[in-house]
């Protein structure tokens, strides 16, 4: 039994992803990767279902989504491979 509509559930994931995004572009130049439209669009998904409880404006969002790396889609996974070609860095090195 579903209490709420899924057109709620997708609006209000639309919401949160656009108040990321607003709290990425306030973030400083060491957060410049939260800044990229490909990262946060793989990305969001995961970081609600895996972060959610955490400030995406702080340095726990990355530490969250480090500690769950293997946890992350597919389609994140994507995403961090696909910044760190474009930019030449290795975001989520497995240890």
């Amino acid at each position: 039994m579903r209490l709420v509509p899924e057109r709620s559930l997708r609006a209000v994931r639309r919401c949160g992803l656009s108040a990321l995004a607003l709290l990425v572009l306030a973030a400083g130049p060491a957060y410049a990767q939260r800044e990229d439209q490909g990262l946060q669009l793989g990305c969001a998904n995961d970081y609600f279902r895996l972060c959610a409880g955490v400030d995406p404006n702080s340095p726990d969002a990355e530490k969250c989504m480090t500690r769950n790396r293997k946890r992350l889609s597919s389609e994140c996974r994507a995403a961090i491979g696909d910044y760190d070609k474009r930019t030449g860095t290795k975001s989520m090195s497995d240890d």
